[in-house]
């Protein structure tokens, strides 16, 4: 069975990222939601890749799309960092947080490692958030 997921996490281009690896990208996305909780926008745009950083400019622009768009993000009441995963050469990291209304949400953050450390590429929230929570 383990040889079977083994083949399969081959043939899906998955394949498992460095312990090394974890613990400064989950730092770099807490201390991003961190940033965003305390409405210090300019220290959480630092985190944001340079992809991210061209498409919205300013620190500012940066903040109102994530408070209007990822409001779980812009005030949690509790983050979950889960695992991390490599797909296709690109390290993704699961995160479940939940909002100030009690509702799980889970978060998928691309990672890139930069000159400047590790930083956000990209947020995908996940279609199926937690039922009941």
């Amino acid at each position: 069975m383990r040889l079977a997921a083994m083949l399969l996490a081959v043939m899906l281009g998955l394949s498992a990222p460095s312990e090394a690896q974890e613990a400064p990208i989950q730092t770099t996305i807490q201390s991003q939601i961190d940033a965003f909780q305390a409405d210090d926008f300019a220290r959480a745009f630092t985190f944001a890749s340079p992809t991210i950083k061209q498409m919205f400019g300013t620190p500012e622009n940066f903040g109102a799309m994530v408070k209007q768009g990822y409001p779980m993000v812009y005030r949690p009441s509790s983050v979950e960092m889960q695992e991390l995963r490599e797909i296709a050469g690109n390290l993704w990291q699961r995160v479940r947080v939940t909002d100030q209304s009690g509702a799980g949400w889970y978060l998928d953050y691309m990672m890139i490692e930069t000159a400047e450390g590790w930083q956000i590429n990209a947020v995908q929230l996940l279609p199926a958030p937690d039922v009941g929570v």
